[in-house]
């Protein structure tokens, strides 16, 4: 009888142990993927509330229309 294969193999039912990392890894991806997608969409959501806001109201917060506008057209990542 060989040890070294017996070792080797997993008991049945039982997944191997990097399968189980791997599965935890790909899970800590997917959460940090839908954390920089809710993150994107909150800048988004910010910057076309920017737009809608009026002049006074800019003002009020220190920004004109073009600085809004400016922010709006900026890429996501930025």
């Amino acid at each position: 009888m060989r040890t070294d294969h017996a070792a080797a193999q997993p008991l049945a039912g039982q997944p191997p142990a990097h399968t189980e990392t791997s599965l935890q890894a790909l899970h800590a991806q997917c959460i940090a993927a839908a954390r920089w997608i809710a993150s994107q969409m909150e800048k988004r959501r910010s910057r076309l509330a920017l737009l809608e806001m009026t002049d006074e109201q800019l003002k009020d917060i220190g920004l004109s229309r073009g600085e809004a506008y400016s922010e709006f057209r900026r890429r996501s990542w930025d």
